[in-house]
């Protein structure tokens, strides 16, 4: 390993996922700012040109979220190397397609392990520093189908929907301590999501054929055609942890924006349709 870097003003981050996509832009944008940053991917040669020109800013981790002896490496191989972890990205991850009947045991689990699990170890390896130095930021990578469940996306939603919950939760405990959490909520953008990364099961009931398999169809086909642009996602999230009060949720995009402004209006009006059956669960007040 190379020698320890002397302190300097500018941020350590931390991404996790970024051989392509959001993981990769955004390490190319920390890198344009002239910040630290250590990159990590499951194969470290697939970020190994980001650490190679970049002046000794950059450095290359080899790092499955899903394991966590090289969790618990990483994290101590950039605190060795820079000092600290000022931001921390989780962003590796990936998408799993299938009606909740046809889902498959195996795929659902690993997509958990990958998309949850790994996500929750991370977080816990990186918060002791922060907390000793009572500053830091935590941007999760959700979807919008962390607040939106579509057809076809169910485990994937509910995998997005465990690190919203998980986030709330931590931004509550972490607040009072300096440090800010903000879950970042992308609807469709032009990354390998919708593509190499995708993973399906075959929709063979004919009853979800015009619902999840309609969807799973139409997301295949959508892949390098989305309307988000990963370079103008990338500059959003940076300016997140450059403002004093940061938002807890970011949604990305206007499908995006569209689809939760919506399924939160629809949801109060729901609320507010059935208040008295709501507040009638209560003891009666003396």
């Amino acid at each position: 390993m190379t020698s320890k870097i002397s302190p300097t003003n500018t941020p350590v981050w931390f991404i996790t996922g970024c051989s392509t996509g959001f993981g990769r832009e955004l390490a190319l944008q920390v890198l344009a700012r002239g910040w630290r940053v250590i990159v990590t991917a499951r194969d470290q040669e697939r970020v190994a040109d980001l650490a190679s020109d970049s002046g000794g800013r950059a450095l290359a981790l080899a790092l499955d979220v899903t394991d966590s002896a090289q969790i618990a490496a990483a994290v101590k191989a950039a605190q060795d190397h820079f000092g600290a972890i000022d931001v921390l990205v989780n962003n590796a991850g990936y998408g799993y397609q299938s009606s909740v009947e046809e889902g498959d045991e195996t795929e659902i689990r690993a997509q958990f392990d990958a998309n949850v699990f790994g996500l929750f170890a991370i977080t816990r390896a990186v918060l002791p520093g922060m907390r000793a130095r009572r500053k830091g930021h935590i941007l999760n990578i959700t979807s919008v189908a962390g607040k939106v469940g579509y057809p076809g996306s169910g485990y994937y939603a509910a995998s997005k929907h465990a690190v919203e919950g998980l986030s709330d939760s931590l931004a509550a405990e972490v607040g009072p301590l300096g440090i800010h959490v903000t879950c970042i909520e992308p609807g469709p953008f032009r990354t390998d999501w919708a593509g190499r990364s995708l993973k399906q099961t075959p929709n063979l009931i004919a009853d979800y054929a015009d619902t999840a398999g309609v969807r799973m169809q139409r997301t295949a086909a959508s892949s390098g055609d989305q309307p988000g642009d990963p370079k103008r996602a990338a500059a959003a999230m940076i300016r997140v942890t450059e403002t004093t009060n940061p938002p807890h949720h970011l949604v990305l995009g206007a499908f995006g924006v569209d689809a939760v402004s919506k399924k939160l209006k629809d949801g109060l009006e729901q609320i507010e349709a059935w208040h008295d059956a709501s507040i009638g669960a209560d003891f009666p007040k003396d």
